[in-house]
């Protein structure tokens, strides 16, 4: 369990085997041994489905980057708003980013900014939950992730994973419940190595002729317990079982998370960081058949030091997704792939003293989200914050909006109607309108 400043813990939740602590654990997942709790969180779902053929990546940053020092940049305001860093111009006239994203300032064609982003939620774990399902949180219901709706409404190939998160998540399915969890790599690639996820790569002597005998025994064990078929629970974790065991032995799954047999002239833009060669293995994903990769980048916490830290941490930001969208659009990924990028909130405006050169603190009133691909417009900015970037211009953009353009450039319905066991009904953003403006 991770902390952050506000005390409050990071759930790294459903690590019990299988996909979300890798496939390795095949023996934990029989019906034997489980906690029931989940009655609530397998739901049977209506409506189309997807109406596009279309993949995702969706970049998490942790902590909540500061958005006057990166994407909002205040040439013109006060010093104690505007900061130590300079602005700099980019391929569209009017448009204006931080000097330390020189890369994406000459790519901005490629993407389209959303500033005065503006929420309530001032806590990380609450406001991360609101940015990545684009709903509020309630205490009655978890809403379920990107991730895991496309994951429910797709059909993926039978031995690749249908969505993977590098390195790991902090969120569960919610309702969708732990079938619709993503592969957790836990580790982020090396350059030029082969990458080794636990689950899809065998360890420790065992081969596969092994795997498939414990296999056998796990479904004759199984039989024991055909009572309890209808628990969505026990339910689930037989899916998560049949799928670790397709994917455990699955030579493109193997291949698919392989990035040393990438050419060195594609893979030498993405650079040697972790988070440049997160951003090549979701690139080799993508190609491979995965439908929804999340890539998490953290560290964006900074109350103090802002400026020493973010002189480190923007130039890596701006390598590792430039790359992103370079190679993703070489291999003519580019128009079938929404790339959404976000923190769960921006920093403060006015520049605190709690050490030498300030730091900003968490602000959800005022932040900028990118998105990219998939039908997206880029070369624009929809949305203004005001001459300090303390909060929307005009109307503000609720991550509601956002969540509802991003379903929406994937085919999917922001109204869809999900019901539970229990008949509730829950529409999937309840909330949120799409912004037009993407898609012009």
């Amino acid at each position: 369990m991770n902390h952050y400043c506000d005390g409050l813990k990071r759930r790294d939740l459903l690590r019990v085997g299988v996909l979300s602590a890798g496939f390795s654990a095949l023996g934990s997942i029989s019906r034997t041994g489980l906690s029931v709790d989940a009655a609530e969180r397998l739901v049977a779902t209506q409506g189309q489905g997807l109406t596009e053929n279309k993949r995702a990546i969706f970049i998490e940053l942790p902590g909540g980057p500061s958005h006057l020092d990166s994407f909002d940049p205040k040439p013109d305001a006060p010093s104690e708003y505007r900061g130590k860093f300079n602005s700099i111009g980019t391929k569209i006239p009017g448009i204006r980013l931080s000097e330390h994203l020189p890369l994406l300032a000459s790519r901005n064609d490629k993407f389209a900014l959303m500033r005065g982003v503006s929420h309530t939620l001032a806590a990380h774990a609450l406001g991360q939950e609101y940015v990545v399902t684009g709903s509020k949180p309630i205490a009655s219901l978890e809403y379920p992730t990107y991730g895991a709706v496309v994951d429910r409404l797709r059909q993926s190939v039978i031995d690749l994973p249908g969505q993977v998160s590098i390195p790991r998540s902090n969120h569960n399915a919610g309702f969708l419940g732990i079938a619709h969890s993503p592969l957790e790599t836990n580790a982020t690639p090396q350059p030029g190595k082969p990458f080794s996820v636990r689950g899809v790569s065998l360890a420790g002597g065992i081969d596969l002729e092994l795997v498939a005998q414990r296999q056998r025994l796990l479904k004759n064990l199984d039989r024991r317990f055909d009572r309890l078929e209808s628990d969505p629970t026990i339910s689930g974790m037989d899916r998560f079982s049949d799928r670790a065991y397709d994917i455990l032995t699955s030579q493109r799954t193997r291949e698919a998370f392989d990035i040393s047999k990438e050419p060195a002239k594609f893979a030498e833009p993405f650079g040697e960081s972790p988070f440049g060669q997160s951003c090549l293995l979701a690139t080799r994903l993508i190609e491979s058949g995965v439908n929804f990769v999340t890539i998490q980048f953290g560290g964006w916490d900074t109350h103090r030091d802002n400026f020493t830290q973010l002189s480190k941490k923007l130039p890596l930001l701006d390598q590792g997704v430039s790359a992103l969208l370079d190679g993703l659009e070489q291999r003519g990924l580019l128009d079938s792939t929404v790339v959404y990028m976000t923190g769960e909130f921006g920093r403060t405006p006015k520049i605190n003293t709690k050490s030498a050169e300030g730091g900003r603190d968490h602000y959800p009133r005022c932040m900028t989200m990118l998105m990219a691909g998939g039908g997206i417009e880029g070369g624009q900015v929809i949305g203004e914050s005001d001459a300090t970037a303390s909060g929307p211009k005009n109307d503000p953009i609720k991550p509601d909006d956002v969540a509802a353009s991003f379903y929406h450039a994937l085919g999917i319905d922001p109204l869809m109607e999900f019901h539970t066991p229990s008949g509730r009904p829950i529409t999937l953003v309840r909330d949120g309108n799409v912004i037009e403006q993407l898609f012009a």
